[in-house]
């Protein structure tokens, strides 16, 4: 209680830097009419705001329910079921064809796809209970690597234009997001956090451990099951909008551990949201603005995560 005030000061500051990176964003560079940079540039930033909250609000579910800081969605082979089902479109359809698809049709597809598959994986690992932490690890990666040598193998007898065209889908873009996608999008997102919101003291009891939690009177496999499907949601519209991003979500989740100092997820979930959203925006503004597209944000993003991970491994303070 009485890190509360400190809590919502940190998080009314976030705010505040985050909102003037949206400014930042808006302004820098403008030129011609406002009308049409409002547009353009204001649906950019919603995609950018939409991601960090699906990437940041994901990734810290999984930790609470894995009971592990240091894994994510992604390190469980996500990113590799989501490349093995473009290979899958692009081996089968033709790269000319993939192209042409339904963007809409696409996604929904995709979606659907990696969300049944990352449920029937994340609820077959955990169904027998979270404490044989290293046998749903090594699942995982195994499944990841399974993922990735099928998608290798295809990417191998495929056409060269093909894997051309590939490739492009292969690597997360902050920058070319498909507005179309927004709506649906915004609706998945929307009411995954509502029904998150609502579990936030739920979850703050199942940090403490599958059997607390059972003695505390919660219903553990039922509600695992229906952080899973969020989960699962989560990622899945962020992979299928800018691509797999493998680190950035346990970079975020780890600055709001190391800013808030706590385990309540009424105000981790808010400051890892803020933090996603303020390193997303600034770093957009900058490789955008100021570096003119020179280098990739996501590039930067996940050589940042990727050091962390391999600290925090080091370290091995992350249970």
């Amino acid at each position: 209680m009485q890190d509360q005030p400190m809590h919502a000061k940190k998080l009314i500051i976030m705010s505040m830097l985050l909102a003037l990176a949206c400014i930042a964003f808006m302004i820098i560079g403008a030129k011609g009419s406002w009308g049409f940079l409002l547009v353009f540039r204001g649906t950019k930033l919603l995609a950018l705001l939409l991601v960090s909250v699906a990437i940041s609000v994901a990734t810290l579910l999984f930790q609470t329910i894995s009971g592990n800081r240091i894994l994510t969605p992604s390190i469980m082979g996500f990113d590799a079921l989501y490349l093995l089902v473009q290979t899958l479109l692009v081996f089968i359809l033709g790269g000319f064809t993939y192209v042409a698809l339904d963007g809409q049709l696409k996604f929904l597809a995709e979606v659907g796809v990696m969300l049944f598959a990352a449920t029937l994986l994340f609820t077959t690992i955990m169904g027998k209970g979270q404490q044989d932490l290293h046998r749903m690890v090594l699942v995982g990666i195994i499944f990841g690597v399974l993922f990735r040598s099928l998608a290798g193998f295809l990417q191998r007898i495929i056409d060269p234009n093909d894997f051309a065209i590939l490739q492009g889908a292969s690597f997360a873009q902050f920058s070319s997001v498909d507005k179309e996608l927004l709506g649906v999008s915004i609706l998945l997102v929307s009411g995954c956090c509502i029904v998150i919101w609502r579990l936030r003291h739920t979850l703050d009891v199942i940090a403490l451990g599958r059997n607390n939690a059972i003695n505390l009177g919660v219903s553990y496999e039922r509600t695992s099951f229906i952080v899973l499907v969020l989960v699962a949601t989560l990622v899945s519209v962020s992979t299928a909008l800018v691509g797999p991003v493998a680190f950035f979500g346990l970079l975020v989740t780890s600055l709001a551990h190391f800013i808030m100092n706590t385990h309540r997820h009424s105000v981790l979930l808010p400051a890892s949201i803020l933090i996603a959203a303020v390193i997303l925006v600034t770093g957009q503004t900058a490789f955008e603005r100021i570096l003119k597209s020179q280098s990739t944000l996501s590039v930067t993003v996940e050589f940042f995560g990727g050091l962390l991970f391999l600290l925090l491994l080091f370290r091995g303070k992350m249970k």
